[in-house]
């Protein structure tokens, strides 16, 4: 029987030391399972934690403690190496900024992480294309970066997260640097085609009225998450 969780988090704490004697704790206690295909929204105000649970969750961080889960491995105990290894292989991430190689064409910079796995040129290619063209983007796929807008410069930096087929996709405030009608439509497009997909979705944003078209939202506030209503 296949693992029903493509992500868990179990009783995840992250303290951060500050100063000499003095201790933050930004995640007590964090319980989460997101299912494959589950698209689930991550709630809270600045400060609150968001971006330390991601970075949890996406291997980028250890936890003080309590397991971080993926697809049925239990990470706390790989080797740096390993938890590479398993990052790039099974998560792909999107942030607020979409960090574009700027020499790059839109293809490009979503064929690069595929070229990076050892695919050939066609296949990663091929695949860039088809990801951009689901987006909206078939007429930009030569295109650099800076002749591209805000909105889509952020769908080629989801088409590049989804490249590999990642089995997770973890998400900080994708939508943050974009103005409101350039936001909903990110957004739409990165549940779309991340349900088309098939992907488990963590997506951390300020905006409660995109939270709310997503299957589940959660919130967190001092270092606990809570369920909040969808819709």
């Amino acid at each position: 029987m296949s693992e029903p969780y493509v992500l868990q988090l179990r009783d995840v704490t992250r303290t951060y030391s500050v100063g000499e004697a003095q201790h933050l704790e930004v995640l007590r206690g964090v319980d989460l399972a997101v299912s494959a295909g589950e698209i689930v929204g991550l709630i809270g105000p600045s400060g609150s934690g968001k971006s330390s649970l991601l970075h949890a969750a996406g291997l980028l961080e250890r936890p003080t403690s309590g397991e971080v889960v993926i697809c049925g491995q239990t990470c706390g105990g790989l080797s740096d190496k390993a938890r590479t290894a398993l990052r790039l292989s099974h998560i792909g991430f999107v942030y607020q900024f979409h960090h574009l190689l700027p020499e790059f064409s839109a293809r490009d910079n979503v064929a690069l992480p595929l070229l990076m796995a050892g695919r050939s040129r066609k296949e990663a290619t091929t695949r860039a294309s088809d990801l951009l063209s689901a987006l909206g983007l078939a007429e930009r796929l030569a295109h650099q970066p800076a002749q591209l807008s805000g909105g889509e410069q952020q769908r080629v930096a989801i088409a590049r997260a989804l490249a590999n087929r990642p089995r997770l996709i973890l998400a900080d405030e994708p939508t943050g640097n974009l103005d409101p009608t350039n936001s909903g439509a990110v957004f739409q497009a990165l549940r779309d085609l991340a349900r088309q997909e098939g992907v488990a979705c963590l997506i951390a944003t300020h905006n409660l009225d995109l939270a709310g078209a997503l299957d589940r939202v959660l919130g967190l506030t001092e270092g606990k998450l809570t369920a909040r209503k969808a819709g």
